[in-house]
């Protein structure tokens, strides 16, 4: 049977959409490297599934590094992302509760305990930087996967680091704040760790040089549940828990920037 001209281009037409259609088969995804366990007291960058350092984690570290070569900077928080969201939920309330003490903000998402410890061994707390107080709140991405003991570790050693490039700043030392489970924001076992955690640290108080507070009971409950008006996730905050956090500290900050 002939195949006229037209019917030809008909079906070359039809198999070339044919093909076009056709998704080509996905590549496979790269294995994840296998990292290294990073304990909680041991100073260590931050990497992702790829086995190279996170690339947030550099920029934000190299970030801080110019602010303490500046030297400007007077009143220092350190901590993760719920200290970084000063900068974002809580930026009205920094503002208007901070300001006047030529605040720096070094608070990176996801940090745990072992990189707060690289970064201020690694430049952060270096340069002209010679603040009078540092506001250390850490250790909520490490209950996961950490104890309760080797959390209060890393926590020591960042404070003692601390003491040790800034002898002159008075360190306001933070329980870790409650953490509730999704959907309904039920105080959780980890949350059981982190009073754990808060129950060692606290001994770090000696009245001179480290303070310590815990601010978490301020954060309200609601039927053993804690308020989704404060903690959207039931762990970081909305401006009004930035609010709870500014008002609660504010005094012992104004006492240690004399």
């Amino acid at each position: 049977m002939k195949i006229t001209s037209l019917a030809l281009s008909t079906l070359l037409l039809i198999t070339a959409t044919v093909q076009a259609q056709t998704a080509a088969p996905a590549k496979p995804a790269a294995p994840a490297v296998k990292l290294p366990p990073q304990p909680p007291d041991v100073p260590a960058q931050k990497f992702g599934p790829d086995g190279k350092v996170n690339p947030g984690f550099a920029a934000s570290h190299e970030k801080f590094v110019a602010i303490a070569k500046e030297g400007k900077a007077q009143l220092v928080f350190l901590g993760d992302s719920i200290t970084a969201g000063w900068a974002g939920a809580g930026k009205e309330v920094w503002a208007k509760a901070f300001s006047a003490y030529s605040p720096a903000n070094f608070g990176i998402g996801g940090d745990r305990t072992q990189h707060v410890l690289w970064r201020i061994q690694n430049g952060e707390l270096d340069g002209s930087i010679k603040p009078k107080a540092c506001v250390l709140m850490i250790g909520t991405n490490n209950s996961a996967t950490d104890t309760a003991e080797g959390i209060a570790k890393g926590v020591t050693a960042i404070v003692e680091t601390i003491r040790a490039k800034q002898p002159q700043a008075k360190i306001l030392l933070l329980a870790v704040f409650p953490r509730g489970s999704k959907p309904d924001g039920q105080l959780n076992p980890q949350n059981d760790k982190l009073k754990q955690v808060n129950a060692i640290i606290s001994k770090l108080d000696d009245g001179k040089n480290i303070f310590y507070l815990d601010i978490g009971p301020k954060f309200p409950l609601i039927d053993g549940k804690l308020d989704k008006a404060v903690m959207p996730d039931f762990l970081h905050l909305s401006p009004a828990g930035y609010q709870i956090w500014a008002d609660a500290i504010s005094p012992k900050v104004a006492e240690l920037m004399k």
